[in-house]
């Protein structure tokens, strides 16, 4: 009885409790967590850099710092796992990293008054061409990436990445009023834990909040949560679209 007791007491943590202790404060903890992964944040490095990551690599430690930003910042309550949301944000930093560094190399390229010859001076082009290449790709990838893991997400809701499209408001005006909405509902924590705990939109608490009928809340109900998890999500490509949204 008493061994049962003990092996109970020994149950093994899950990844989300573990990161919950860390985040109130067990840096012993943390260390032991970011010791653990450091095999996952070395994959995660090399599949940008596309070579293989030392630990003795600046992008290694790029990386580091990153997953343990993701540990700081982690929270269930977004839908992704720390997995998913640390591979994200790692592959961030690491890609800032890289340009910062191109920058810094192309300043090198042009500081000089003259090019030495010809040959150098293709050389360049080649280089800055490679450079663009390579955050066209980088950005293609991670977007790919955001746009799965955002319709993981929905899936939880009962909605498709489609119904972001196909249930867009057809005018500018209305566009901007759902997004108004869904602003509105995710600066209001109890409007955002109804929207999570529930999955469904608060309509009737809404009509407390905005200038809008119900039956136009209702009428775009799918596309002011879509935009709602984005709003809350670490979705810079997906905001980014918003952001357009909004502009036009």
């Amino acid at each position: 009885m008493l061994s049962l007791l003990f092996m109970a007491k020994k149950r093994k943590r899950t990844l989300e409790e573990t990161v919950e202790l860390i985040q109130q404060g067990d840096t012993a903890l943390n260390n032991e967590l970011i010791d653990s992964y450091k095999p996952f944040v070395a994959k995660t490095v090399s599949s940008v850099c596309k070579r293989y990551i030392h630990e003795s690599d600046d992008e290694f430690s790029i990386g580091l710092i990153a997953f343990n930003e993701a540990i700081q910042k982690y929270s269930p309550d977004k839908g992704s796992s720390l997995i998913s949301f640390s591979e994200v944000l790692i592959k961030r930093r690491v890609i800032d990293y890289i340009r910062k560094q191109s920058k810094f190399q192309n300043l090198n390229f042009s500081g000089g008054s003259n090019l030495e010859d010809d040959e150098t001076a293709v050389s360049t082009i080649e280089d800055e061409l490679s450079i663009e290449e390579f955050k066209k790709k980088t950005d293609e990838e991670l977007r790919k990436e955001e746009i799965f893991q955002f319709t993981q997400i929905l899936q939880q809701f009962n909605l498709t990445f489609s119904d972001l499209i196909e249930q867009s408001p057809k005018h500018a005006d209305a566009r901007k009023n759902a997004m108004t909405v869904a602003k509105i509902l995710v600066e209001n924590d109890e409007l955002k834990n109804i929207l999570y705990d529930k999955k469904k939109l608060p309509i009737k608490q809404l009509e407390s909040y905005v200038s809008l009928s119900r039956k136009t809340i209702e009428r775009n109900r799918k596309y002011i949560i879509a935009i709602s998890l984005i709003l809350t999500g670490d979705y810079v490509f997906l905001k980014d679209y918003i952001k357009g949204v909004l502009e036009t």
